[in-house]
């Protein structure tokens, strides 16, 4: 059986997917101040799964780049979405 926790993380993948398609590369680097790109939220997700579920909760961290690139407080940039 899978933790409830599992199956909200999957559903919220799911609907970002859903949110995401048809949103070209261009439209998802468009920064309009003083938000973040469309692209690095999506960085930051990745960021925060990857903090919580593998960091914090079984101490490894395969994507190091993603901690660099998309971690609270760091620079703004605007990555591809691809």
């Amino acid at each position: 059986m899978t933790h409830p926790l599992v199956e909200q993380l999957r559903f919220a993948r799911s609907e970002l997917q859903r949110g995401l398609e048809g949103v070209t590369d261009e439209e998802a680097r468009q920064r309009i101040l003083p938000m973040n790109c469309i692209a690095w939220n999506v960085g930051h997700l990745a960021w925060q799964e990857q903090r919580y579920w593998l960091q914090r909760a079984q101490d490894q961290m395969p994507r190091p780049d993603v901690n660099e690139g998309f971690a609270s407080g760091g620079p703004a940039s605007t990555p591809l979405l691809s």
